[in-house]
Protein backbone atom coordinates (compact mmCIF):
# COMPACT_ATOMS: atom_id res chain seq x y z
CA UNK A 1 0.00 0.00 0.00
CA UNK A 2 1.47 3.51 -0.70
CA UNK A 3 1.11 6.16 1.72
CA UNK A 4 1.05 9.10 0.08
CA UNK A 5 1.07 12.77 1.68
CA UNK A 6 -2.43 14.13 1.37
CA UNK A 7 -2.48 17.76 3.00
CA UNK A 8 -5.90 18.30 4.62
CA UNK A 9 -8.48 20.48 2.97
CA UNK A 10 -8.83 23.96 4.39
CA UNK A 11 -11.55 25.33 6.71
CA UNK A 12 -12.72 27.15 3.99
CA UNK A 13 -12.32 26.20 0.11
CA UNK A 14 -10.37 29.25 -0.96
CA UNK A 15 -12.68 30.03 -3.65
CA UNK A 16 -15.66 30.22 -1.68
CA UNK A 17 -14.02 32.66 0.73
CA UNK A 18 -15.91 35.64 -0.49
CA UNK A 19 -19.65 33.54 -0.59
CA UNK A 20 -18.86 31.92 2.73
CA UNK A 21 -18.15 35.67 4.74
CA UNK A 22 -21.49 36.55 2.46
CA UNK A 23 -23.17 34.19 4.87
CA UNK A 24 -25.19 32.45 2.60
CA UNK A 25 -25.32 28.80 0.84
CA UNK A 26 -28.00 26.76 -1.26
CA UNK A 27 -27.02 23.88 1.34
CA UNK A 28 -26.19 23.14 4.60
CA UNK A 29 -24.79 19.67 5.55
CA UNK A 30 -24.23 18.33 9.19
CA UNK A 31 -22.04 15.75 8.83
CA UNK A 32 -19.31 15.35 6.86
CA UNK A 33 -18.94 11.21 7.28
CA UNK A 34 -18.85 9.01 3.58
CA UNK A 35 -22.72 9.97 3.05
CA UNK A 36 -23.12 13.48 3.81
CA UNK A 37 -19.75 14.58 2.02
CA UNK A 38 -20.60 12.44 -0.66
CA UNK A 39 -23.81 14.30 -0.86
CA UNK A 40 -21.71 17.38 -0.59
CA UNK A 41 -19.41 16.93 -3.34
CA UNK A 42 -21.94 15.77 -5.60
CA UNK A 43 -24.02 18.84 -4.91
CA UNK A 44 -20.89 21.32 -5.33
CA UNK A 45 -19.76 19.23 -8.57
CA UNK A 46 -23.12 20.39 -10.06
CA UNK A 47 -22.34 24.07 -9.27
CA UNK A 48 -24.50 23.99 -6.01
CA UNK A 49 -23.21 26.02 -2.92
CA UNK A 50 -22.78 23.69 -0.38
CA UNK A 51 -21.91 24.45 3.46
CA UNK A 52 -20.54 21.37 5.25
CA UNK A 53 -20.43 21.27 9.04
CA UNK A 54 -18.48 18.80 10.94
CA UNK A 55 -17.45 18.70 14.90
CA UNK A 56 -14.01 16.34 13.67
CA UNK A 57 -10.81 17.59 11.79
CA UNK A 58 -11.05 15.59 8.77
CA UNK A 59 -7.64 15.61 7.97
CA UNK A 60 -6.47 14.03 11.29
CA UNK A 61 -9.01 10.65 9.77
CA UNK A 62 -5.82 10.19 7.07
CA UNK A 63 -3.65 8.81 9.69
CA UNK A 64 -1.46 5.73 8.13
CA UNK A 65 -2.08 3.20 10.95
CA UNK A 66 -4.05 0.56 9.69
CA UNK A 67 -7.17 -0.46 11.96
CA UNK A 68 -8.86 -2.63 9.73
CA UNK A 69 -12.04 -0.83 8.77
CA UNK A 70 -12.76 -0.72 5.44
CA UNK A 71 -16.18 -0.52 3.08
CA UNK A 72 -17.37 -3.11 1.03
CA UNK A 73 -19.05 -0.37 -2.09
CA UNK A 74 -21.46 -2.03 -4.78
CA UNK A 75 -21.21 -1.42 -8.41
CA UNK A 76 -24.01 0.99 -7.76
CA UNK A 77 -22.25 3.03 -4.75
CA UNK A 78 -19.38 2.84 -6.84
CA UNK A 79 -21.30 4.85 -9.54
CA UNK A 80 -22.47 7.42 -7.34
CA UNK A 81 -18.72 8.11 -6.26
CA UNK A 82 -17.54 8.31 -9.26
CA UNK A 83 -20.35 10.96 -10.56
CA UNK A 84 -19.49 12.91 -6.86
CA UNK A 85 -15.61 12.98 -8.54
CA UNK A 86 -14.55 10.92 -5.51
CA UNK A 87 -13.25 7.21 -6.90
CA UNK A 88 -10.87 9.03 -9.22
CA UNK A 89 -9.28 10.51 -6.08
CA UNK A 90 -8.53 7.18 -4.22
CA UNK A 91 -5.14 7.21 -3.50
CA UNK A 92 -4.13 3.75 -4.38
CA UNK A 93 -5.59 0.75 -5.81
CA UNK A 94 -8.83 -0.79 -4.40
CA UNK A 95 -9.54 -4.55 -4.07
CA UNK A 96 -12.49 -6.12 -6.33
CA UNK A 97 -15.17 -8.72 -4.82
CA UNK A 98 -15.90 -11.38 -7.96
CA UNK A 99 -17.32 -14.61 -5.89
CA UNK A 100 -19.59 -14.71 -3.04
CA UNK A 101 -19.63 -17.84 -0.98
CA UNK A 102 -22.45 -18.37 1.60
CA UNK A 103 -22.69 -20.88 3.62
CA UNK A 104 -24.44 -22.08 7.19
CA UNK A 105 -22.11 -24.14 10.23
CA UNK A 106 -21.46 -24.62 13.60
CA UNK A 107 -18.04 -23.21 15.32
CA UNK A 108 -15.20 -25.83 14.83
CA UNK A 109 -17.17 -28.07 12.50
CA UNK A 110 -17.24 -28.43 8.92
CA UNK A 111 -19.84 -26.23 7.28
CA UNK A 112 -23.04 -27.71 5.91
CA UNK A 113 -22.21 -29.42 2.19
CA UNK A 114 -24.97 -26.84 1.18
CA UNK A 115 -23.91 -23.77 -0.08
CA UNK A 116 -24.61 -21.21 -1.90
CA UNK A 117 -21.94 -19.88 -4.87
CA UNK A 118 -22.57 -16.44 -6.73
CA UNK A 119 -20.04 -15.29 -9.47
CA UNK A 120 -19.56 -12.48 -10.87
CA UNK A 121 -19.14 -14.01 -13.92
CA UNK A 122 -23.06 -15.60 -13.90
CA UNK A 123 -24.21 -11.88 -13.58
CA UNK A 124 -23.13 -10.32 -16.33
CA UNK A 125 -21.95 -7.12 -14.92
CA UNK A 126 -18.42 -7.03 -13.62
CA UNK A 127 -17.76 -7.38 -10.24
CA UNK A 128 -20.01 -7.21 -6.44
CA UNK A 129 -18.04 -4.62 -5.53
CA UNK A 130 -14.96 -3.23 -3.86
CA UNK A 131 -13.12 -3.01 -0.64
CA UNK A 132 -12.01 0.26 -0.02
CA UNK A 133 -9.96 0.61 3.82
CA UNK A 134 -12.12 4.02 5.44
CA UNK A 135 -8.50 5.92 5.38
CA UNK A 136 -8.75 5.63 1.51
CA UNK A 137 -12.04 6.95 1.43
CA UNK A 138 -11.53 9.54 3.40
CA UNK A 139 -7.80 10.64 1.81
CA UNK A 140 -10.20 10.60 -1.46
CA UNK A 141 -13.30 13.25 0.09
CA UNK A 142 -10.50 15.68 1.34
CA UNK A 143 -8.93 15.74 -2.17
CA UNK A 144 -12.35 16.19 -3.74
CA UNK A 145 -13.53 18.47 -0.98
CA UNK A 146 -10.48 20.88 -1.27
CA UNK A 147 -10.81 20.75 -5.18
CA UNK A 148 -14.67 22.06 -5.42
CA UNK A 149 -14.66 26.21 -5.43
CA UNK A 150 -19.07 26.12 -4.41
CA UNK A 151 -17.94 23.76 -1.36
CA UNK A 152 -17.11 25.34 1.75
CA UNK A 153 -16.27 23.23 4.77
CA UNK A 154 -16.53 23.72 8.45
CA UNK A 155 -14.57 21.44 10.47
CA UNK A 156 -14.36 21.15 13.29
CA UNK A 157 -17.08 23.44 14.07
CA UNK A 158 -20.90 22.65 15.20
CA UNK A 159 -23.38 24.30 14.26
CA UNK A 160 -26.62 25.36 16.02
CA UNK A 161 -29.63 25.45 12.77
CA UNK A 162 -32.64 26.74 12.99
CA UNK A 163 -35.59 26.12 10.43
CA UNK A 164 -38.76 28.50 9.13
CA UNK A 165 -40.70 28.19 5.99
CA UNK A 166 -38.76 31.10 4.42
CA UNK A 167 -35.14 29.57 5.33
CA UNK A 168 -32.54 27.89 7.38
CA UNK A 169 -30.08 30.03 9.35
CA UNK A 170 -27.09 27.80 10.53
CA UNK A 171 -24.99 30.04 13.84
CA UNK A 172 -21.29 27.67 13.78
CA UNK A 173 -19.31 27.77 16.98
CA UNK A 174 -16.97 30.24 15.58
CA UNK A 175 -19.82 33.06 15.20
CA UNK A 176 -20.11 33.02 11.58
CA UNK A 177 -23.71 32.79 10.23
CA UNK A 178 -24.98 30.80 7.16
CA UNK A 179 -28.34 31.10 5.57
CA UNK A 180 -29.82 28.60 3.26
CA UNK A 181 -32.59 26.89 1.68
CA UNK A 182 -32.25 23.59 3.26
CA UNK A 183 -30.70 21.74 5.99
CA UNK A 184 -29.66 18.07 5.03
CA UNK A 185 -28.98 15.69 8.64
CA UNK A 186 -25.97 13.40 7.98
CA UNK A 187 -24.73 13.05 11.47
CA UNK A 188 -25.39 9.82 12.42
CA UNK A 189 -27.43 7.60 14.94
CA UNK A 190 -27.80 10.13 17.45
CA UNK A 191 -28.49 13.02 14.75
CA UNK A 192 -29.27 16.09 16.52
CA UNK A 193 -30.95 17.72 13.61
CA UNK A 194 -33.11 14.99 14.21
CA UNK A 195 -34.08 15.17 17.54
CA UNK A 196 -34.41 18.68 17.16
CA UNK A 197 -36.97 18.55 14.26
CA UNK A 198 -39.43 15.98 16.84
CA UNK A 199 -38.35 12.82 14.78
CA UNK A 200 -39.11 10.04 16.60
CA UNK A 201 -37.06 6.76 16.22
CA UNK A 202 -37.81 3.24 16.28
CA UNK A 203 -35.11 1.42 17.61
CA UNK A 204 -34.90 -2.52 18.09
CA UNK A 205 -31.11 -3.31 19.67
CA UNK A 206 -29.96 -6.99 18.96
CA UNK A 207 -27.95 -8.37 21.74
CA UNK A 208 -25.55 -8.31 19.57
CA UNK A 209 -21.98 -6.47 18.76
CA UNK A 210 -19.33 -6.41 15.48
CA UNK A 211 -15.96 -7.04 15.71
CA UNK A 212 -14.12 -5.58 12.85
CA UNK A 213 -10.62 -6.61 11.91
CA UNK A 214 -7.96 -7.21 9.30
CA UNK A 215 -5.78 -10.52 9.12
CA UNK A 216 -3.38 -11.26 6.81
CA UNK A 217 -3.36 -15.35 5.81
CA UNK A 218 -0.89 -17.30 3.68
CA UNK A 219 -2.95 -18.41 0.85
CA UNK A 220 -4.11 -15.98 -1.99
CA UNK A 221 -8.41 -15.49 -1.29
CA UNK A 222 -8.64 -14.65 -5.48
CA UNK A 223 -11.04 -11.99 -4.59
CA UNK A 224 -13.81 -14.32 -2.97
CA UNK A 225 -16.09 -13.12 0.10
CA UNK A 226 -17.12 -16.01 2.64
CA UNK A 227 -20.43 -15.27 4.67
CA UNK A 228 -20.22 -18.24 7.46
CA UNK A 229 -23.91 -17.69 9.29
CA UNK A 230 -23.01 -19.37 12.70
CA UNK A 231 -25.53 -19.46 15.89
CA UNK A 232 -23.96 -16.12 17.26
CA UNK A 233 -24.34 -13.89 14.06
CA UNK A 234 -22.84 -13.96 10.71
CA UNK A 235 -18.65 -14.32 10.02
CA UNK A 236 -17.57 -12.52 7.19
CA UNK A 237 -14.30 -12.06 5.04
CA UNK A 238 -14.04 -9.64 2.62
CA UNK A 239 -11.06 -9.80 -0.17
CA UNK A 240 -8.96 -6.80 0.12
CA UNK A 241 -6.15 -5.27 -1.58
CA UNK A 242 -2.43 -6.57 -0.13
CA UNK A 243 0.23 -4.45 0.85
CA UNK A 244 3.75 -4.96 0.83
CA UNK A 245 3.69 -5.85 4.34
CA UNK A 246 0.24 -7.93 3.81
CA UNK A 247 0.29 -9.80 0.38
CA UNK A 248 -2.76 -11.75 1.23
CA UNK A 249 -4.69 -9.13 3.17
CA UNK A 250 -9.00 -9.43 4.33
CA UNK A 251 -11.11 -7.99 6.78
CA UNK A 252 -13.22 -9.65 9.02
CA UNK A 253 -16.91 -8.88 10.07
CA UNK A 254 -17.54 -10.73 13.27
CA UNK A 255 -20.55 -10.86 14.67
CA UNK A 256 -21.43 -12.36 18.28
CA UNK A 257 -23.30 -11.72 21.36
CA UNK A 258 -22.60 -8.85 22.99
CA UNK A 259 -21.14 -10.34 26.33
CA UNK A 260 -18.98 -12.94 24.22
CA UNK A 261 -18.22 -10.26 22.01
CA UNK A 262 -16.51 -8.48 25.25
CA UNK A 263 -14.80 -11.27 26.11
CA UNK A 264 -13.19 -11.83 22.81
CA UNK A 265 -12.23 -8.15 22.79
CA UNK A 266 -9.86 -8.60 25.63
CA UNK A 267 -7.92 -11.92 24.83
CA UNK A 268 -4.42 -11.67 23.83
CA UNK A 269 -3.30 -11.79 19.97
CA UNK A 270 -2.70 -15.26 19.23
CA UNK A 271 -6.28 -16.44 21.30
CA UNK A 272 -8.30 -14.29 19.11
CA UNK A 273 -6.96 -15.33 16.20
CA UNK A 274 -7.16 -18.98 16.90
CA UNK A 275 -10.81 -18.16 17.75
CA UNK A 276 -11.12 -16.54 14.26
CA UNK A 277 -9.51 -19.10 12.62
CA UNK A 278 -11.57 -21.56 14.16
CA UNK A 279 -14.67 -20.03 12.61
CA UNK A 280 -12.69 -18.93 9.11
CA UNK A 281 -11.32 -22.55 8.40
CA UNK A 282 -8.09 -23.48 6.96
CA UNK A 283 -8.75 -22.48 3.08
CA UNK A 284 -6.66 -19.34 3.50
CA UNK A 285 -3.70 -21.12 5.81
CA UNK A 286 -2.88 -19.66 9.31
CA UNK A 287 -3.84 -15.98 9.65
CA UNK A 288 -2.41 -13.13 11.91
CA UNK A 289 -4.21 -9.50 12.67
CA UNK A 290 -2.92 -6.53 10.54
CA UNK A 291 -3.90 -4.03 12.79
CA UNK A 292 -6.16 -3.01 16.09
CA UNK A 293 -9.65 -4.76 16.48
CA UNK A 294 -13.09 -2.65 17.13
CA UNK A 295 -16.34 -3.57 18.19
CA UNK A 296 -20.00 -1.94 18.72
CA UNK A 297 -23.23 -2.95 19.93
CA UNK A 298 -25.82 -3.88 16.47
CA UNK A 299 -29.58 -2.64 16.43
CA UNK A 300 -32.34 -1.27 14.00
CA UNK A 301 -32.84 1.89 13.79
CA UNK A 302 -35.73 3.69 11.93
CA UNK A 303 -36.74 7.37 11.46
CA UNK A 304 -40.51 7.85 11.45
CA UNK A 305 -40.02 10.16 8.79
CA UNK A 306 -36.93 11.59 6.56
CA UNK A 307 -38.15 15.06 6.13
CA UNK A 308 -39.47 18.41 8.06
CA UNK A 309 -39.35 21.78 7.57
CA UNK A 310 -36.69 22.21 4.69
CA UNK A 311 -35.10 19.43 6.68
CA UNK A 312 -34.02 16.11 4.88
CA UNK A 313 -32.42 12.71 6.63
CA UNK A 314 -30.10 10.71 4.86
CA UNK A 315 -27.72 7.58 5.91
CA UNK A 316 -27.46 6.44 9.66
CA UNK A 317 -29.62 9.79 10.36
CA UNK A 318 -32.51 8.41 8.81
CA UNK A 319 -32.01 4.68 9.45
CA UNK A 320 -29.77 1.55 10.67
CA UNK A 321 -29.40 -2.07 9.90
CA UNK A 322 -27.67 -4.94 10.82
CA UNK A 323 -24.63 -5.57 8.54
CA UNK A 324 -25.46 -8.88 7.97
CA UNK A 325 -26.02 -8.57 4.34
CA UNK A 326 -23.26 -5.56 4.07
CA UNK A 327 -25.49 -3.38 2.71
CA UNK A 328 -25.24 -0.17 5.56
CA UNK A 329 -23.25 1.74 3.81
CA UNK A 330 -24.29 1.33 0.12
CA UNK A 331 -28.64 1.74 1.36
CA UNK A 332 -27.18 5.21 2.94
CA UNK A 333 -25.46 6.41 -0.26
CA UNK A 334 -28.92 5.37 -2.54
CA UNK A 335 -30.43 8.16 0.01
CA UNK A 336 -27.70 10.57 -1.39
CA UNK A 337 -27.96 9.34 -5.07
CA UNK A 338 -32.08 10.12 -4.70
CA UNK A 339 -31.49 13.47 -3.05
CA UNK A 340 -28.95 14.72 -5.24
CA UNK A 341 -30.75 13.60 -8.23
CA UNK A 342 -33.70 15.77 -7.36
CA UNK A 343 -31.87 19.27 -5.80
CA UNK A 344 -30.00 19.22 -8.93
CA UNK A 345 -32.57 19.09 -11.03
CA UNK A 346 -34.00 21.92 -8.56
CA UNK A 347 -31.24 24.05 -9.18
CA UNK A 348 -30.99 23.72 -12.53
CA UNK A 349 -34.61 24.52 -13.08
CA UNK A 350 -34.15 27.98 -10.65
CA UNK A 351 -36.35 26.53 -8.19
CA UNK A 352 -36.39 26.38 -3.74
CA UNK A 353 -34.51 23.66 -2.68
CA UNK A 354 -35.84 23.48 0.24
CA UNK A 355 -39.49 23.11 -1.59
CA UNK A 356 -41.48 20.77 1.03
CA UNK A 357 -42.84 18.80 -2.76
CA UNK A 358 -39.73 17.96 -3.56
CA UNK A 359 -38.86 16.54 0.24
CA UNK A 360 -42.23 14.30 0.13
CA UNK A 361 -40.76 13.11 -3.33
CA UNK A 362 -37.19 12.25 -1.47
CA UNK A 363 -39.47 10.41 1.21
CA UNK A 364 -41.91 8.99 -1.24
CA UNK A 365 -38.69 7.41 -3.18
CA UNK A 366 -36.46 6.44 -0.39
CA UNK A 367 -38.36 5.26 2.60
CA UNK A 368 -40.36 1.87 1.07
CA UNK A 369 -36.71 0.87 -0.49
CA UNK A 370 -35.07 1.41 3.60
CA UNK A 371 -37.90 -0.71 5.02
CA UNK A 372 -37.45 -3.30 2.74
CA UNK A 373 -33.83 -3.92 3.12
CA UNK A 374 -34.25 -3.16 7.06
CA UNK A 375 -36.84 -5.62 7.48
CA UNK A 376 -34.56 -8.50 5.27
CA UNK A 377 -31.78 -8.10 7.11
CA UNK A 378 -33.47 -7.97 10.79
CA UNK A 379 -35.33 -11.49 8.90
CA UNK A 380 -32.32 -12.83 7.86
CA UNK A 381 -30.28 -12.21 11.33
CA UNK A 382 -33.51 -14.16 13.08
CA UNK A 383 -33.29 -16.84 10.66
CA UNK A 384 -29.78 -17.29 10.83
CA UNK A 385 -28.48 -16.36 14.10
CA UNK A 386 -30.25 -20.00 15.57
CA UNK A 387 -28.66 -23.04 16.15
CA UNK A 388 -32.35 -24.61 16.03
CA UNK A 389 -31.98 -27.62 14.16
CA UNK A 390 -35.34 -27.33 12.32
CA UNK A 391 -34.23 -23.90 11.50
CA UNK A 392 -30.77 -24.82 9.91
CA UNK A 393 -32.58 -28.01 8.04
CA UNK A 394 -34.98 -24.98 6.59
CA UNK A 395 -32.28 -22.34 5.62
CA UNK A 396 -29.65 -25.53 4.72
CA UNK A 397 -32.28 -26.63 1.85
CA UNK A 398 -33.07 -23.10 0.93
CA UNK A 399 -29.50 -22.19 0.26
CA UNK A 400 -29.17 -25.28 -1.59
CA UNK A 401 -32.23 -24.78 -3.71
CA UNK A 402 -31.46 -21.17 -4.41
CA UNK A 403 -27.79 -22.59 -6.14
CA UNK A 404 -29.94 -24.19 -8.22
CA UNK A 405 -31.84 -21.83 -9.46
CA UNK A 406 -29.91 -19.65 -12.18
CA UNK A 407 -32.86 -17.13 -12.63
CA UNK A 408 -33.10 -16.56 -9.00
CA UNK A 409 -29.75 -16.65 -8.19
CA UNK A 410 -28.92 -13.65 -10.73
CA UNK A 411 -31.42 -11.62 -9.42
CA UNK A 412 -29.93 -12.13 -6.38
CA UNK A 413 -26.69 -11.09 -7.19
CA UNK A 414 -28.35 -7.71 -9.13
CA UNK A 415 -30.25 -6.74 -5.94
CA UNK A 416 -26.31 -7.03 -3.96
CA UNK A 417 -24.80 -5.05 -6.85
CA UNK A 418 -27.53 -2.27 -6.13
CA UNK A 419 -28.04 -2.71 -10.13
Amino acid sequence: MTDENVSAPPAVAPALEQAASATYAQIVIQGAGPAGATLACRLAGAGVTVALVDRMELGSMEEPAFDGRAYAITAGARGLLERAGIWQCLPWEVGPIDKIRVSDGKVGRSASPLYLHFDHEEAGLGSFGWMVEARALRIAINRRIAALPTLALFAPASADISRTDAGVEAVLSSGETINAQLAVGADGRRSRLREQAGIGVVTLPYGQSGIVCAVAHEKPHHNVALEHFLPGGPFAQLPMKGTEQAPHLSSLVWTERTKFAERLMTLPDEIFEREAQRRLGSHLGTIRLAGPRSSHPLSLQHASRYVDTRLALIADAAHGMHPIAGQGLNVGFRDVESLADLLIAAHQAGGDLGDAGLLAAYERVRRPDNLKMLVATDLLDRLFSSDNPGLRLARDVGIAAVHRMPGLKKRFMREAMAK
